[in-house]
């Protein structure tokens, strides 16, 4: 699959504080890229990097083959985005806001155009009510609308859910996947809610404190059969000596506390125990955690983390 956004070894320094360190990924085309991280993680702070709203500290930003560096224009046609709160005119309609975007971005649609747009978010019904009387989520379509005008390939959204109410989330959830599916975009989504992510997203980046901790197919990071397994047991260093002299060792992961912990198909957990109890080991509890939502949690949590997982 072509690659539309290629960033390399990017970081941001405001001041001493490290906003983003050293940061590398990939976005295909067509993906819905889930980047998830805790508020605070740095996940605007890189999106408004790949818009050229802040200047990089370091590192290289490519949009579908163009340097962003060298050819900001070029780059930018690319793409259409809504980071944080739509900014609108909340005293005209929805109608006059998106045809005095289109105006803004150099673009005369016509009348039809502008309700095709404002049909495919849902808001046709309400083209010609002000946009005082929207709620949130109304807001936030009419925002992805504005953001479509001008048909770019890419489209970055930042937080589309934040402050909705459940319908809300829905609606913004549904315009993402039909997005995806039925215009063929490829979709940048960033949330701190990974439940959200996991229903759209078809590849995924987390980040903490600035740095990548884990990149990867959603199939993969969410199969809901593997498992970070704890072990819990009467001799944790003779269990760890006794896996280590096995056939299990490829399924050991950094330990945490006193607890070992293994990555594994939750099918092979039967067979773990009855080589423990074999090997003469006291097994307590194997506690299977669904390993995404394990590990996004601990991290995201300030919990111990002594390593990335691979995936």
């Amino acid at each position: 699959m072509q690659p539309v956004i290629e960033v390399q070894g990017l970081s941001k320094h405001f001041g001493t504080f490290q906003a983003v360190n050293d940061i590398s990924f990939t976005v295909l085309k067509g993906d819905v890229y889930g980047f998830l991280g805790q508020n605070g993680a740095g996940k605007s702070t890189t999106l408004r990097m790949l818009l050229s709203l802040i200047t990089p500290t370091s590192g290289t930003i490519n949009i579908v083959g163009q340097s962003l560096s060298e050819n900001r224009t070029g780059a930018l046609r690319q793409m259409g985005a809504v980071i944080e709160k739509p900014d609108v005119y909340k005293y005209l309609s929805a109608y006059d806001n998106l045809r005095l975007f289109a105006r803004l971005s150099g673009i005369k649609p016509t009348q039809q155009q502008l309700m095709q747009q404002l049909e495919m978010v849902g808001l046709a019904e309400r083209a010609k009510d002000v946009v005082k009387t929207f709620s949130q989520g109304m807001k936030q379509r009419l925002g992805i609308a504005i953001a479509l005008i001008h048909e770019p390939s890419i489209v970055i959204l930042d937080e589309p859910t934040n402050g909705l109410d459940p319908q809300g989330i829905a609606d913004i959830r549904n315009l993402i996947l039909r997005l995806s599916r039925e215009m063929h975009k490829t979709v940048v989504v960033s949330s701190h809610l990974l439940s959200e992510i996991e229903q759209v997203a078809t590849r995924v980046l987390i980040i903490d404190k600035g740095k990548k901790l884990v990149e990867g197919d959603a199939t993969t990071l969410f199969d809901p059969a593997q498992a970070i397994v704890e072990l819990t047991c009467d001799n944790p260093n003779a269990a760890l000596n006794v896996l280590q002299q096995s056939q299990w060792p490829q399924y050991l992961q950094p330990q945490r506390q006193s607890h070992i912990v293994l990555k594994m198909h939750r099918n092979q957990i039967p067979a773990l125990n009855a080589f423990l109890v074999q090997s003469n080991i006291a097994v307590y509890s194997l506690q299977p955690k669904h390993s995404l939502e394990d590990y996004f949690l601990q991290v995201t949590s300030g919990a111990q983390h002594v390593a990335t997982y691979q995936y």
